[in-house]
């Protein structure tokens, strides 16, 4: 855990501001990526944080696609459960360095790709957070539009001309969501702290209402969990279910990766480990046996398959439950949008010019960048869904291995901090000019095998494991490439003196 106290005499006047020491490069540092003055985040906030990602319409909607694989809801529900819990470990793992530097992923990447090659996984990140964030807030916006059509009929006609795939409505609505998102962030991340926090408990109420509402309508005994028309054999329903793991997996991955942003900021580990605990598979069971009962119920009270949680919704009788249901479902979808893709973009562009890019303007960046993308092309349909999560796994997964074998099997779970701020040859985590061409080499491949598998029409079944391919051949060709460069134990007591 970093030290308390602040050496530098020009040390921020934030209480959240980062210890900057004089000795600190300013190529490196500043008062955003300098370790942590202040954690102070507990279970609960931990807990909240993965609540904002799994509550929210994108989590719904793809959970709800996997019936279009051919599976019964259980199914479905065993899928969730199993992808969730990888999640679960691989959190855990994830968080540790984070939370002993206090410092974010852009930073802890220093350590394997040296203190200037951990430019590039940041910008590959960054650039990932591009496409969540655009896709969060169109999902956003269309709950937004339902809302105004359903007390502005007159509005109607708006809808009916498109620019780009949107329509007129659909460009002031995405609008209106990019604003208000960026207003919380603006705010920092105490404010982001403090949103989370009801974000995730909010769409729950909304959810259960839900439920029991098409309960209701329908009575138990007419909710089927066979919804798909699809006659599978057992063979091939096994490997859907694994293909369903597998892209549980991939959505969770981009908060996976980010997940040490915000574990910087917890007490311990202690309290990190029982948030993941409560996070992710007792809320995400939760959360997945409610999906499933909607989902389910759509197809008795309507006469199809709804998957998309904003249609379900705007088909209750009364407007203004329709209203607090969907305004509900906008503010988790902000939750998740900040936390998933804001903050993390934020960290990372600032990490590239740390003198030049603030907290708050690489999270701009990364604002602007969502809506060139016209993101509502990448969520269209579920084999879209399954498409674009292949190749964010193909990405995604390389970053991760790589972070975890350096950190566990090359370091040995120990870090010089300060070097991970020192820009002379002398620093630790130097390399050659900055850069370590062994994670280079590591990464390149694995993400260029990831991305042809998932751009071969014929590799399409094995390309739903692009996130699993991506971390294993890249942390495998990593741990290889450096397996002389395995710290020896004078090493690691140095280092953990350092960290200490």
């Amino acid at each position: 855990m970093p030290n308390q106290e602040i050496t530098s005499a020009t040390a921020p006047s934030e209480q959240s501001a980062g210890i900057i020491k004089p000795y600190y490069s300013p190529k490196l540092c500043n008062d955003d990526l300098a370790p942590t003055r202040d954690q102070n985040w507990s279970w609960y906030n931990i807990f909240s944080f993965w609540m904002s990602d799994v509550h929210s319409m994108g989590g719904y909607v793809v959970a709800a696609s996997f019936f279009t694989l051919g599976l019964t809801s259980w199914q479905v529900l065993l899928c969730l459960l199993c992808g969730i819990c990888i999640v679960q470990i691989c959190a855990n793992l994830v968080a540790k360095p984070s939370q002993q530097a206090g410092v974010p992923y852009a930073v802890i990447c220093r350590q394997a790709f040296g203190v200037f090659g951990a430019n590039i996984p940041a910008v590959i990140r960054g650039l990932i957070a591009f496409a969540w964030y655009g896709i969060q807030t169109y999902l956003a916006a269309n709950a937004l539009m339902l809302v105004l059509l359903k007390f502005f009929p007159s509005l109607t006609p708006m809808t009916l001309p498109h620019w780009l795939g949107l329509s007129a409505l659909g460009w002031v609505c995405f609008g209106i969501m990019w604003v208000l998102q960026a207003m919380v962030f603006w705010h920092g991340m105490s404010a982001i702290k403090r949103f989370i926090d009801v974000a995730g408990p909010a769409v729950y109420v909304v959810m259960l209402l839900l439920a029991g509402w098409i309960l209701y309508k329908t009575g138990l005994s007419n909710i089927s969990f066979t919804l798909s028309t699809k006659t599978l054999t057992a063979g091939q329903q096994g490997w859907e279910m694994l293909t369903a793991t597998a892209l549980v997996v991939s959505y969770f991955s981009g908060p996976l990766l980010n997940f040490g942003d915000f574990s910087r900021y917890g007490k311990s580990m202690g309290e990190i480990r029982r948030g993941n605990r409560w996070g992710l598979p007792f809320n995400f069971l939760l959360f997945s046996i409610v999906t499933v009962v909607i989902v389910s119920g759509t197809q008795s009270l309507f006469g199809q398959m709804i998957t998309d949680p904003i249609e379900t919704v705007s088909r209750v009788g009364n407007s203004v439950a329709v209203a607090l249901g969907l305004l509900t479902m906008i503010i988790a979808t902000i939750g998740i949008n900040i936390v998933a893709n804001f903050v993390s973009p934020a960290f990372d562009f600032s990490n590239c010019s740390p003198q030049k890019i603030s907290f708050r303007t690489g999270g701009m960046i990364a604002a602007v960048g969502s809506v060139l993308l016209t993101p509502w092309n990448l969520f269209q349909s579920p084999e879209i869904i399954h498409y674009t999560l292949d190749v964010l796994g193909s990405l995604i997964g390389p970053l991760f291995g790589i972070l975890l074998a350096d950190y566990y099997l090359i370091k040995r779970g120990h870090m010089d901090v300060d070097a991970l701020f020192n820009a002379t040859p002398s620093g630790r985590y130097w390399y050659r000019n900055g850069f370590n061409p062994k994670a280079i080499a590591a990464l390149v491949p694995a993400v260029v095998i990831g991305l042809i598998i998932s751009f071969t029409p014929g590799l399409h079944q094995v390309a739903n494991f692009s996130w699993f391919i991506g971390a294993f051949l890249a942390g495998g060709f990593y741990r290889y490439i450096a397996r002389h460069d395995r710290a020896t134990s004078g090493e690691m007591r140095f280092m953990k003196t350092e960290v200490e």
